[in-house]
């Protein structure tokens, strides 16, 4: 077995919310009266945490952008009631994941957002260990897989990262955490390939060529 344990970003690799985001911070901008954003602009911070990734897309210091993530969390929250849909075979590929590997996920989710997302999806069983945006530095620093590693005492050559941006990229390289990257999300393959993945995947159920 080439890899005893498996991280999985959430947003953009297990989870198809990357709309949802896109469409709620556009409202978050709408009400806080700063330009809105386009698409590709909230696509490209997806996977930071979402202060400092506000801060980034709208070029403002921290304070404000504090003031636009509260809106955004409440009509992420209230406004917005559409569930988002996990990616096509990820349920059946996780079921055969589980029966093999430890599973965990490192998120720029806060932790409510991905208890909420788990709950939604019924999907936390899958997981034995996470690390979210409250808990450690934000990507693509190495803190949440360094946390992860630790905590389940294994070397980081020995856990398969995987996610569709570069900051999840990012955050394997920089400790010697073989990669996989996902096409589906929304960092584009060519950007994912710039930091040497084991591979690029069109589909969910393709990881398992991988392990």
């Amino acid at each position: 077995m080439r890899y005893s344990h498996i991280i999985f970003d959430w947003d953009g690799t297990v989870m198809d919310s990357a709309a949802k985001i896109v469409s709620c911070m556009q409202l978050a901008a709408i009400k806080t009266g700063l330009p809105v954003p386009s698409s590709e602009a909230v696509e490209h911070i997806i996977g930071i945490s979402l202060r400092p990734a506000i801060a980034q897309l709208f070029a403002i210091d921290l304070e404000r952008a504090e003031v636009v993530a509260s809106h955004y969390k409440q009509i992420f929250i209230e406004q917005d009631q559409t569930p988002s849909p996990l990616f096509d075979g990820a349920i059946d590929t996780l079921n055969s994941l589980k029966e093999s590997h430890v599973l965990g996920v490192a998120t720029g989710k806060a932790r409510r957002g991905l208890e909420r997302a788990w709950s939604h999806s019924d999907t936390k069983h899958y997981f034995s260990a996470s690390r979210c945006a409250d808990e450690a530095e934000s990507k693509p620093s190495s803190d949440m897989l360094i946390q992860l590693i630790d905590a389940w005492q294994v070397p980081p050559e020995s856990v398969l990262m995987v996610g569709d941006t570069v900051y999840d990229m990012q955050m394997a390289q920089n400790i010697g955490m073989p990669r996989l990257g996902v096409s589906y999300g929304v960092h584009s393959s060519e950007s994912l390939l710039e930091h040497q993945p084991v591979g690029v995947i069109d589909e969910f159920s393709e990881i398992l060529n991988y392990i």
